[in-house]
């Protein structure tokens, strides 16, 4: 782990309501500071910043680089299973990591489109503990297949979707 990566590790690396909206904006797709300051409405400066702060912390990565008006925007990306260096290991992390994910939740549900279906599971059940690294292994999968999702190019109408995904054992 780099310096960098020392200093901003855990939840200070999300603990910025922006820096889980460009996490959000790149999972499953690879977008500029510039066209993401633009879909957030905020600044160029504002947003690279953020994104400094994100790949140092290694949840984004850098893809690539395109020439735009005379110069160069850097392109990033936000890998599914790149949460994992969050290290969240503690019970007061996980209500932190909570706290700032059900943030991240009910500011996207503002946007919500009215009349639209939805999915929903909540539970507080007791499981095998196979099950539950089963069902840890399904999380993750899910994740990764909303990002492949995210990822695919298609002609026809895109809808916007918004999902949060947590599990964790209980004593």
């Amino acid at each position: 782990m780099s310096e960098n990566q020392e200093s901003l590790s855990g939840l200070r690396l999300i603990a910025h309501p922006l820096r889980l909206q460009i996490l959000s904006l790149l999972t499953g797709q690879t977008m500029s500071a510039a066209e993401i300051a633009r879909e957030l409405d905020d600044t160029q400066a504002n947003v690279s910043y953020h994104m400094r702060r994100l790949a140092d912390g290694g949840l984004i990565r850098l893809v690539g680089e395109r020439q735009i008006r005379g110069g160069v925007a850097k392109i990033y990306t936000h890998d599914a299973e790149s949460g994992e260096v969050l290290n969240v290991s503690t019970r007061g992390e996980l209500r932190q990591l909570l706290g700032i994910l059900a943030h991240g939740m009910t500011s996207r549900g503002a946007r919500y489109k009215e009349g639209s279906s939805h999915a929903f599971t909540d539970a507080s059940v007791s499981v095998p503990a196979s099950e539950r690294e089963r069902l840890e292994e399904a999380t993750r999968a899910l994740g990764q297949q909303i990002a492949d999702a995210a990822s695919l190019v298609s002609d026809g109408p895109r809808s916007k979707i918004s999902a949060t995904l947590m599990l964790f054992e209980l004593e």
